[in-house]
């Protein structure tokens, strides 16, 4: 007889291995399955997020940080390094134990949650007797094809199994020459040519690491604007930016055919105004998004549900059209975003434990981890100025913000987008530095339906960056201090 959960969780990344912590928090007998594997076979739990996103990227931007800061920015502190060098192995290395700790932690939380975790793929068999119709009854049959393939049995699947990254049509990742994320996280030396194709948050931080290490990178982006989900005044900002430190965007452009040479690789490629061009390249990193990944789940023994694009169907609740069977993070609509999986995942728990687990697609923040950084909550000007709503803008630079002089980062600028009548925040927009933890006093603030003035008459410790939010928000109604 199989083992019998009252929870399965399905995928072990931030939407399910926080939902299954969730559920056994709330007394459940839950089972996470996840088949990630470390460099010695053994499970790594974390997903795409832990493994080959969120948590090495950043890695290698602190590591490439310090790096550029030690060749460009430390003698304006009049701190002098002669023969200054990168271990990229080491570099690597360090990369690697950071994600293997977050994989432990994990390991470390199901075991202090009394989660059972099974170290394989988890796909259907079967739905037990009444399950598919009521409910009820024996719940659904998993199967997890690991070292040792076993069944199990959950009242309750709860399915978090991610996206992979997309390939060009005719150009599959080999990840040697042409690299998913995967790959542009474990290039062993500095290519001296890199591009890139798409100039999503992937893109353009694996191509900051690498610049900053002496690669000459290349961006060619397909859209005829520079990130076009970020409001516009924030994205020319950051465009500037980026092309003062090196970083070449082609925009509007038509890739054509990719194919490999003797040195790397060969783009040819369209340019915005039609004429032919070609980039030779050493390394070529590809990120035109994710496709959500539902490969081998055999959703079709229990009649699963998916949509023209392979995503799992679900209502607002992540409810699919199966009994007891719900879905969450990247395989469902929504945007890609580790921390909405980690959201979906807790709600989702709460809401089989009879609660009534919410998630606000509204205030979820963005980030994007370059130098500058760019971060982003609610409402662009453009979205604004599309649906006819009235508002009223205020902005503030970090060259007037005396915690930014003393950083010595002064790069950018936040903005605070209100309605023209009530004030409400419906947006706050950031790129410079430590945007992304700057984000959070903004999400606090529009879950709660502040208005700017409330922001702009809270008390901000000086010197600090957050005061940059105060005056954009003091900005709003025309009254900075400081600018």
């Amino acid at each position: 007889m199989s083992k019998q959960f009252d929870v399965v969780v399905i995928g072990g990344g931030p939407g399910g291995y926080i939902a299954a912590i969730r559920a056994a928090q709330l007394g459940f007998t839950t089972a996470c399955i996840d088949e990630w594997k470390n460099g010695k076979g053994g499970p790594a739990p974390g997903g795409t997020c832990t493994n080959v996103g969120c948590i090495p990227s950043k890695a290698l931007l602190q590591s490439s940080e310090h790096f550029e800061h030690a060749g460009h920015h430390f003698a304006d502190h009049g701190i002098g390094l002669n023969d200054l060098s990168i271990d990229i192995a080491k570099m690597l290395g360090r990369k690697d134990q950071v994600v293997k700790q977050n994989n432990d932690g994990i390991l470390y939380l199901f075991k202090k949650n009394k989660v059972t975790f099974f170290h394989g793929r988890g796909s259907f068999v079967k739905a037990g007797e009444g399950a598919a119709s009521t409910g009820s009854g024996q719940g659904y049959e998993i199967k997890v094809a690991g070292a040792a393939e076993e069944s199990i049995t959950g009242k309750h699947i709860i399915l978090a199994t991610g996206s992979n990254p997309r390939a060009l049509p005719g150009a599959a990742f080999d990840e040697e020459n042409i690299l998913s994320n995967d790959g542009a996280l474990r290039i062993p030396t500095v290519p001296k040519k890199l591009g890139l194709i798409g100039s999503g948050v992937i893109g353009l931080e694996m191509g900051s690491v690498w610049r900053r290490l002496g690669s000459d990178v290349t961006v060619l982006e397909a859209l005829p604007t520079f990130l076009g989900a970020v409001d516009e005044q924030i994205a020319k900002e950051a465009q500037k930016a980026f092309t003062k430190q090196g970083l070449k965007v082609e925009l509007g452009v038509q890739v054509g055919e990719v194919k490999a040479i003797a040195q790397g690789v060969s783009v040819s490629y369209t340019s915005a105004k039609g004429e032919a061009k070609t980039l030779d390249v050493d390394k070529l990193i590809v990120s035109i998004g994710s496709v959500p990944n539902t490969i081998g789940l055999n959703h079709e023994a229990v009649g699963l549900k998916l949509d023209e694009r392979g995503m799992i169907v679900v209502d607002d609740d992540c409810k699919t059209n199966l009994p007891n069977v719900w879905a969450v993070g990247d395989v469902v609509r929504g945007p890609m975003l580790a921390h909405k999986a980690e959201e979906e995942g807790v709600a989702v728990a709460e809401r089989i434990a009879g609660q009534h687990g919410h998630v606000n697609f509204n205030t979820i923040p963005w980030v994007i981890y370059t130098s500058p950084e760019i971060a982003w909550v609610g409402q662009t000007e453009q979205q604004l100025k599309a649906s006819g709503r009235a508002y009223k803008a205020g902005t503030f630079p970090f060259m007037a913000n005396g915690r930014a002089r003393a950083l010595g980062d002064t790069t950018g600028m936040v903005k605070v987008l209100a309605d023209a009548k009530t004030d409400e925040i419906l947006g706050v927009h950031i790129v410079g530095p430590f945007a992304s933890e700057l984000i959070s006093e903004a999400v606090v603030a529009m879950e709660f339906k502040a208005s700017a003035e409330d922001i702009a008459r809270i008390c901000h410790a000086h010197p600090s960056l957050s005061e940059a939010t105060k005056e954009a928000a003091l900005a709003v109604d025309k009254r900075t201090l400081n600018f």
